[in-house]
């Protein structure tokens, strides 16, 4: 069989079980069972399978995976974030559009303490956006923020989907989490540059309104006590791995650590609370090892048919700038985004992109960046984004969802605007990982 009837067959049982609605790992394994008789001989086929499959997931770096997952958990079941909200709050002081500043300043510390853009959209959402339309906020105002900024969990550690792009892509996860940073920091400080001007073009979208004044002191006493603790995890998490001191899965688990630390000095560690966390995480945990194990056999059997050899010499034969097909590439996670959630479009762009990247010389690592930018954008991208329904979800009764996505608009511009960065100067997210352990 020819490679490209060979990669057809594969991805389009792929998208046809999709579409039958059965779940993402199970139409991947329902293919690797056809794609294991065509290819490699039938039940002798099944047998090397099953051996590579153990293989996949004994590895000990998908520890971090439940890891950072329980981080999250933890922190979701304190209550710890109305906390944060308060504090900040009282820190903007009678800034107009406070409150939007105010989300994006609590979604980019969330995105350090959880790897969860949904959970962190819906967190936020439920907390913030009710009281912004009290305050007389414009929808686009409300929600915008609060969509864009939960997306930085994508990018900032720790991020349970770079863990799994480094462990199916077989990058450097170390690396890869630390990478996210810059860009992740960055694009939060573009979204703050939106909402001043949207602000200055249109006062009325965030109209001032009368505010307690608070003491220079209580607002400081404020951030010291709910807010800079935040970044005993952090330090963890982030600050170990590019001190050298520890390894993902290490850091992670003084991050899980750091966070019950946490629950216990804000009085809120209970049994119950560890036991919702454990359940939490098991769940999610049993999801993401099973996505693994389809999606590594996949990837063998993808390629063993040749489609991965002979895709990588086509495109390569056009003689095309390599920027240009870099392009195509993230063309294609956007347009994929706007139908699947991430991890799909992991396991279906992985083991055709990866080997590209590598023939054609890009860093693994920088691209693995531009994939998590693209897959947060598809959180954002009609007619099927996630975060739109979450949004939406938890927005006032009779929000419609062309309200909800025109608010997220501005802020995928922001996100191209990175990427162009990206692609620009590959140095804004190689910076940090050249410096780990130096």
């Amino acid at each position: 069989m020819e490679w490209y009837w060979a990669g057809a067959l594969m991805l389009g049982l792929v998208l046809f079980m999709m579409a039958l609605g059965l779940p993402v790992a199970i139409a991947f394994m329902a293919a690797n069972m056809i794609g294991v008789f065509i290819f490699l001989g039938g039940f002798i086929g099944i047998e090397q399978l099953v051996d590579n499959a153990s293989d996949a997931l004994s590895s000990f770096l998908l520890v971090t995976v439940p890891l950072f997952i329980m981080m999250g958990e933890v922190f979701f079941h304190t209550g710890i974030a109305g906390r944060v909200f308060d504090s900040l709050d009282a820190l903007f002081g009678r800034v107009r559009g406070r409150l939007s500043y105010v989300s994006v300043a609590s979604g980019t510390i969330f995105a350090a303490l959880s790897g969860s853009a949904m959970a962190n959209t819906a967190m936020m959402g439920s907390l913030m956006v009710p009281e912004m339309v009290k305050r007389g906020y414009k929808l686009h105002m409300a929600m915008g923020p609060i969509q864009g900024s939960a997306g930085l969990a994508i990018l900032i550690p720790p991020s349970a989907l770079a863990v799994l792009l480094g462990s199916l892509a077989e990058i450097n996860i170390s690396a890869l989490l630390i990478a996210g940073i810059m860009p992740g920091l960055i694009l939060a400080a573009t979204y703050v540059v939106l909402i001043f001007i949207q602000v200055r073009i249109d006062p009325t979208a965030a109209p001032p309104y009368d505010v307690d004044p608070v003491p220079l002191g209580q607002r400081l006493r404020g951030v010291a006590i709910n807010v800079l603790p935040m970044g005993i995890v952090i330090f963890f998490v982030i600050g170990f791995m590019m001190l050298g001191l520890a390894t993902p899965t290490e850091a992670a688990a003084f991050g899980v650590f750091g966070a019950f630390l946490l629950a216990a000095i804000y009085g809120r560690f209970t049994w119950a609370l560890v036991r919702k966390s454990m359940l939490g995480t098991l769940k999610v945990t049993v999801m993401v090892l099973f996505i693994i194990l389809a999606s590594t056999t996949f990837s063998q059997i993808f390629a063993f048919s040749g489609a991965t050899t002979g895709i990588i010499k086509w495109a390569t034969g056009f003689e095309l700038a390599p920027l240009v097909l870099v392009l195509a590439m993230f063309g294609i996670i956007l347009i994929l985004g706007c139908f699947i959630d991430g991890v799909s479009i992991l396991l279906i762009t992985l083991p055709v992109f990866m080997p590209l990247i590598k023939a054609i010389g890009y860093d693994p690592v920088w691209f693995g960046v531009v994939m998590l930018l693209g897959i947060e954008m598809g959180g954002l991208t009609p007619p099927f984004g996630l975060q739109l329904f979450v949004m939406q979800a938890v927005a006032p009764r009779g929000t419609r969802f062309e309200e909800v996505v025109r608010s997220a608009v501005p802020y995928l511009g922001c996100n191209v605007l990175i990427v162009l960065m990206l692609l620009a100067f590959p140095s804004i997210a190689l910076w940090l990982p050249s410096l780990m352990a130096k």
